[in-house]
């Protein structure tokens, strides 16, 4: 290993700690297996720089925000509190954020620790976080080779495999390049936690955007951040709050499953738990919007989130699969969204 490429995970400038029941909703759902609806047109955002998703994920939601927009709940405008649990890369979060200025309280929460300790690096500490991620783009592109950036891009994340769970300039800098650099923009680790998705070679990954990063910290300014199990969020649950869970999807196949972005993993047990929660927030008054696959669409004797969602609103949409060895196989797809209200 070159000994270069391991001096900056000794550096100490980079590792300064970081301050920082549903019955009552009985519906004829017929929409439930009719063919997805084409997307409409994206509106307008409210002035203003408008941040986007500064990561690649698994399942993110930029491509639906069209469809999400259109079944928000008609009283939007009196919601002041937004909670997702569940935050990924955050897309609907951002869009939240500059389409609804009336709401004033923003919570997410993740169970990743390491994805937690990205937003609150990028939140207070963005000038370093943005100092970092030039230095690993300006050593990753004064190779010349593709052996010699996959060497680089292997040291790095040995040097990200050695973390501590603590709040960390390096480590959030870290999971932003390998983000950008990794296969697929995934992310996976093992039981052990750690990351193990190779190599990448593209020509030229973008490692990071300064302009939309600075956009996001301004937009996370007053957003509080938590991490930890998604059932600590039902506390913000009241009349005028607005959630919206993008969890781990359930797989449609026995080698589709990309919930192993924790040590965890996101069984059906955690599906139905899930469940739990959003009876209860629904049970206080809470209205909410949920993300997940559509096994249905692809075995029609595979009715889980349709017995399990039963007496909820379940619309089926179009997305791409952009998740896939083979890119001639990144085909649309029907997911769900699920609601406690009618729209």
């Amino acid at each position: 290993m070159n000994s270069k490429y391991l001096l900056n995970s000794v550096r100490e400038f980079w590792t300064g700690p970081v301050m920082s029941h549903p019955k009552s909703f009985l519906t004829t759902q017929k929409d439930q297996h009719k063919p997805a609806a084409k997307q409409p047109r994206i509106p307008e955002t409210r002035g203003g720089e408008n941040p986007k998703p500064f990561l690649k994920w698994a399942g993110g939601k930029t491509q639906l925000i069209s469809q999400i927009s259109k079944r928000m709940p008609d009283n939007m405008d009196s919601v002041n509190t937004y909670v997702e649990p569940f935050i990924g890369s955050g897309a609907v979060m951002f869009w939240i954020i500059g389409h609804y200025p009336n709401i004033k309280k923003v919570i997410i929460n993740d169970s990743n620790f390491d994805l937690i300790n990205v937003y609150r690096v990028l939140k207070s500490r963005a000038d370093s976080l943005i100092l970092c991620l030039k230095e690993l783009s300006d050593e990753y592109y004064s190779l010349n080779d593709t052996e010699a950036r996959k060497e680089f891009y292997m040291c790095r994340r040995e040097e990200y495999n050695i973390r501590q769970q603590e709040e960390n300039i390096r480590n959030a800098a870290l999971f932003v390049f390998l983000n950008h650099t990794c296969f697929n923009g995934l992310y996976r680790v093992n039981r052990k936690n750690r990351f193990n998705v190779p190599f990448g070679h593209y020509a030229h990954p973008k490692i990071y955007d300064e302009k939309n990063l600075r956009a996001c910290h301004q937009a996370l300014r007053n957003v509080e951040v938590n991490c930890g199990d998604f059932s600590i969020m039902e506390k913000y649950a009241s009349k005028k709050s607005f959630y919206y869970f993008d969890p781990p999807y359930k797989p449609l196949s026995t080698t589709s499953s990309f919930t192993s972005y924790t040590q965890k993993g996101f069984d059906d047990e955690e599906q139905m738990r899930l469940k739990d929660t959003c009876d209860n927030i629904t049970s206080m008054g809470a209205k909410f919007m949920m993300s997940n696959s559509d096994p249905y669409s692809v075995n029609p004797d595979n009715d889980f989130f349709d017995k399990l969602y039963d007496g909820y609103q379940i619309s089926r949409v179009q997305a791409k699969r952009m998740i896939n060895s083979n890119g001639r196989k990144r085909n649309s797809v029907n997911e769900l969204l699920i609601r406690n209200y009618e729209k």
